[in-house]
């Protein structure tokens, strides 16, 4: 699977690009999302889908992933521009700590500035995916579908 960012653009209400994630959206305060919003989206998309993943973390699987997914969030109707803050809405996958939803920073203390991609996925096609995909069989359902993706990316270190 290969993407290319697109025209699309995402935006947070809490932090801007590779600005400083506030500690209530982080593992060490509330643990809720941030408020995000997109626009510019491809022609003719009719899902969205988000991800959350720090490339920073120092895990990798035998299968070779590396880093840590924080959130899955999928089933987003074309009609969508944004998720407001602490977002329980739509279809939760599951998250590298094994739980359903958003899991906000938390990297191990001492160990320097992390990034944090929140990536947004425009689909081509409505979805009814089942809950509780990872990062990787989500990308396998929609990856025929993905017209238009982008990122914002959020720091942080403890």
């Amino acid at each position: 699977m290969g993407f290319a960012p697109s025209a699309m653009q995402l935006n947070s209400t809490a932090f801007g690009n590779n600005g400083s994630i506030p500690t209530k959206h982080t593992g060490v305060g509330e643990d809720i999302s941030p408020g995000i919003g997109w626009t510019n989206a491809p022609a003719g998309t009719q899902a969205y889908a988000i991800i959350c993943h720090d490339p920073d973390a120092p895990l990798v699987t035998p299968a070779g992933n590396y880093g840590f997914v924080h959130w899955v969030l999928y089933n987003i109707p074309a009609s969508t521009t944004k998720l407001e803050e602490g977002c329980s809405d739509y279809t939760q996958g599951i998250n590298d700590a094994g739980n359903s939803g958003y899991n906000g920073p938390m990297p191990p203390e001492g160990h320097g500035l992390h990034h944090y991609y929140f990536w947004i996925l425009a689909l081509g096609k409505e979805t009814n995916l089942q809950a509780g995909l990872s990062l990787w069989q989500l990308l396998a359902a929609i990856e025929p579908d993905i017209l238009g993706m982008n990122r914002l990316i959020g720091t942080y270190q403890r």
